[in-house]
């Protein structure tokens, strides 16, 4: 089961009732276009794209989001948000205190972007934010697969949306095995910035409820076709 919502995160999470979400797992905007130095363009392929997208350059201050979050998710819950090196201090800023754990999970891309021009690392770690309470949902597998670090490529086709494309896209087995961890089947994970709606599917092939916002309507069709071909 699912349920899409076409508008303004902040609009929509006023309506959500208290205590009633097990995981929010989301990605809002890093913000990081403000650092482009414009695309990177290439012979006989295509540009790298370090603009990103227009909608980036809308600045999200986690102090916004902290009210409402720790209002709608349950005492059981836990909270993930993918975030840029440059607004990591932002979100502890503002969530450290209010939750029991605050760590650092890590996603390692293994096949990120070639760096062109050879002055610096590859950019292929992404950091997610993880906050929970004590008493929180936690499915503890093996020492071996509990590390804080998964090790996955980008997407890439057919996983990944032609049209609309979605820069920021994160691949399904990423978000399985958050998912898998920190929720239990029939339990209801909300996406305030679900884009194509990725966090959704792979809600949905583990046998849980998704619930998602999304400002731009043309991501918002894209997701919500995609999740109408797994539940129907």
């Amino acid at each position: 089961m699912f349920k899409l919502i076409n508008d303004d995160c902040f609009n929509l999470m006023k309506t959500i009732p208290d205590n009633c979400i097990d995981l929010i797992l989301t990605d809002p905007p890093y913000n990081i276009a403000q650092y482009s130095t414009g695309n990177i363009f290439l012979p006989k392929r295509k540009p790298i794209n370090n603009d990103i997208a227009n909608w980036d350059k809308n600045s999200i201050n986690p102090h916004n989001l902290v009210y409402d979050f720790k209002r709608i998710l349950k005492p059981t819950g836990n909270i993930f948000i993918f975030t840029g090196y440059n607004k990591l201090g932002q979100w502890h800023e503002a969530f450290d205190k209010e939750f029991d754990t605050f760590q650092i999970f890590i996603w390692h891309k293994t096949n990120p972007p070639p760096k062109i021009y050879k002055n610096g690392f590859l950019n292929s770690c992404e950091l997610i934010v993880c906050l929970w309470n004590k008493g929180h949902t936690w499915n503890f597998s093996t020492q071996k697969e509990m590390h804080n670090f998964f090790e996955c490529p980008i997407c890439s086709y057919p996983e990944r949306l032609k049209s609309p494309y979605h820069p920021t896209q994160k691949p399904i087995k990423l978000l399985k095995h958050l998912i898998s961890i920190a929720s239990n089947p029939k339990d209801l994970i909300f996406d305030p910035f679900m884009g194509v709606g990725s966090t959704g599917i792979a809600s949905l092939e583990l046998n849980r409820r998704f619930a998602g916002c999304e400002i731009n309507k043309t991501y918002f069709k894209a997701c919500f076709d995609r999740l109408n071909s797994v539940y129907h």
